[in-house]
């Protein structure tokens, strides 16, 4: 229905233009009456070269047909498209030829379609006394477009038909209706034409010159056309709408089935309509971007499938299927894992660990399995493991304990052994945060703080440790009486920011002097002789004076270790430590390497060894026998913890010896 009121449309005629008149012959020009006429025409980049040149001749067509010169019509030609053009005005041809020879040297704009700007230019520049517009003389535009304006067209388009100008939209292919209506004057079957292409603009310039030169025999006579007339000087003839084939009658058309002829290239079901077709597709499917082809409809994508692994969808539907090691239940949605180890669908020796589907054995501890990957055998603890036992290793059942020559005591770590346990300290930590330690070595930093933090007694009534981070200038991440167990301190080496910028070592040991050994953060009496210890960690030379503090640092009893990496300046390093240096100065050029150093750095010194004393408590005080109680209550759910333990394997061997039976 939408091509035929297309071909209708673009049939219909100009009449406004002039009253009817005898057709012009060969040789003799159409009399009708002075205009003055402007063609306006869109060249936007949508309009293809071989368009814009039919354009060109549709124009010269009805020139050539006109009866051109000052006193008889006048023709101005503006091109638009997001700007304008004016190619030639009312007043500057008066010959035909020159007209012709000005068209054809018009080069397109080829850009965007301000089609409300160019009817503005026309009402405002081109039909005017300047440019050659008459009074009482009919002003005709003529707007040619292909497209849907970019800009407002209705309003403007009001104003120029109020000042007297006579509007015809003509349309083409991709051109908008209501766009063409809202341009053009009433009525709209005289004023609006629209085509399916530029090759079919001629038909208008054929209706304009019968409009203007003589009857036209489809509009005033009974010609059966049953779709289109189509006239011709003195004549007429009959087209069918595309899709349809003008029968022998010369008058009537029949439609063209396609899908009938078998001209399609549907997969599935061809939907045929006059000279044309779509297709579609079988239940089930749908069809895809080409509008030919169809694939099968994936009910899975909609997301209602409740399949608790995976949803496949299947023709009209889907159903649900479980990944390896489950099995699908009775509700076809719900997977259970199948736990071959409860189902006693194994062969382990001691132990079943289970997963989906599958198992693996493992061995109680203190023996190891065996490479048949089900049996077990008891282990060599102290021949198998790293014990990492300073002196010697014995082994129990599963397990093993570290002894220490006769003379010497197990230190609290249960593999080293000494002479005393490690003393009670106070320590504070100051770590180079400069821009030249940069990020990954920092970490390596926070690890070793870590290692030593490992090496240390830590609580509340033994050592101490706050942190300290220095650059440009000096942050406290932690004092000492923040933390009171290594995993909380550990904790929050971990999380402290890297501070980038300067290497202010000076500043650093000035506030670690007057801050962070000061009893407002945590340090304990000088009266409770509890050694205070400093460690410095820096990777290059400071950039302030170091003299000053580290002297003073020594002076208020601080035992001074000073740790150095890569660029730190020896003579430095050896001014922060304490005596003897060699036990109190430590460096090497590879942040990778001070791992090593942790090693080595024993901070906690034996009672006999240091300046202070030891802090002796009464057995018989109240915090004393608070911390007996729960040192005991410890112990005891510790070693409830392991008979349960073994309880629970005496169980296991017993079943599985029963079993055997």
């Amino acid at each position: 229905m939408k091509m035929r009121q297309l071909r209708a449309l673009c049939l219909l005629t100009l009449a406004a233009l002039a009253s009817a008149r005898p057709k012009a012959g060969p040789e003799q020009k159409c009399k009708s009456g002075p205009v003055d006429l402007v063609f306006l025409i869109d060249s936007s980049r949508s309009v293809r070269p071989h368009e814009f040149e039919t354009m060109r001749k549709f124009m010269i067509d009805i020139l050539s047909t006109l009866d051109i010169g000052l006193n008889a019509t006048r023709v101005g030609v503006v091109q638009y498209s997001s700007q304008l053009r004016n190619e030639f005005s009312l007043k500057t041809h008066a010959k035909l030829d020159a007209m012709v020879k000005n068209i054809n040297e018009i080069i397109p704009l080829a850009q965007g379609t301000m089609t409300g700007l160019a009817i503005k230019y026309i009402m405002n520049s081109a039909f005017i006394a300047e440019e050659g517009d008459r009074p009482q003389v009919p002003n005709v535009a003529v707007i040619v477009t292909d497209g849907r304006p970019q800009d407002r067209v209705a309003e403007v388009a009001v104003e120029a038909r109020e000042k007297g100008i006579e509007i015809y939209a003509v349309g083409v292919a991709r051109a908008d209706m209501a766009s063409l209506r809202a341009m053009a004057s009433p009525p709209y079957e005289d004023h609006v034409f629209l085509v399916e292409s530029f090759d079919l603009i001629h038909q208008f310039g054929l209706q304009f010159q019968d409009k203007l030169c003589g009857m036209d025999l489809c509009l005033e006579s009974d010609h059966g056309c049953e779709h289109i007339c189509e006239s011709s000087p003195g004549s007429f003839h009959c087209l069918c709408l595309p899709g349809y084939t003008l029968n022998q009658d010369g008058k009537t058309c029949a439609a063209i089935d396609l899908c009938a002829q078998g001209k399609h290239d549907c997969e599935q079901i061809c939907v045929s309509s006059p000279g044309s077709f779509t297709c579609d597709c079988n239940k089930g499917y749908q069809l895809n971007d080409n509008k030919k082809t169809c694939s099968m409809i994936d009910y899975c994508s909609f997301g209602n499938h409740s399949c608790d692994h995976e949803c496949v969808s299947v023709l009209n539907g889907y159903r649900c299927r479980c990944n390896q090691g489950y099995r699908l239940l009775d509700d076809g949605k719900t997977c259970q894992a199948i736990d071959l180890c409860a189902e006693g669908k194994h062969d382990c020796e001691q132990i079943c660990i289970s997963a989906p589907g599958v198992f693996t054995c493992d061995c109680y501890k203190g023996f190891k399995l065996n490479k048949d990957k089900k049996t077990c055998t008891n282990m060599d603890m102290c021949n198998t493991v790293e014990h990492g036992c300073e002196h010697q290793c014995v082994n129990t059942a599963g397990s093993y304990y570290c002894i220490c020559p006769e003379g010497q005591l197990l230190q609290e770590d249960g593999k080293s052994c000494g002479t005393c346990k490690s003393a009670n300290i106070d320590l504070v930590l100051l770590i180079d945060g400069s821009k030249s330690v940069r990020p990954q070595n920092f970490e390596l930093v926070k690890k070793f703080v870590n290692q030593v933090v490992d090496s240390l007694d830590v609580s509340a009534h033994g050592t101490r440790v706050g942190l300290v981070q220095y650059s440009s200038r000096v942050r406290t991440e932690f004092p000492l009486n923040m933390y009171h167990t290594a995993d909380e301190i550990k904790a929050a080496v971990m999380k402290v920011d890297y501070m980038e910028k300067g290497t202010m070592t000076g500043l650093a040991l000035k506030h670690m002097l007057e801050n962070s050994f000061s009893e407002a953060e945590g340090a304990r009496p000088s009266s409770r002789n509890i050694p205070r210890i400093g460690l410095v960690f820096t990777d290059g030379r400071s950039q302030d004076d170091i003299t000053e503090y580290a002297k003073k640092a020594k002076e208020a009893g601080i035992t001074m270790y000073a740790v150095g990496v890569g660029k730190a300046v020896e003579d430095e390093l050896r001014e922060i430590a304490s005596e003897p240096q060699e036990k109190h100065f430590y460096y090497t050029t590879d942040f990778t390497a001070i791992n090593t150093i942790a090693e080595n750095l024993k901070l906690n010194v034996c009672p006999e060894e240091s300046q202070g004393e030891i802090e002796v408590k009464d057995p018989c005080a109240c915090e004393s026998l608070v911390e007996f109680q729960q040192a005991t209550m410890s112990s005891l759910e510790q070693l409830t913890q392991k008979l349960s333990g073994m309880t629970a394997r005496l169980e296991q061997l017993e079943n599985q010896l029963l079993s055997r039976k």
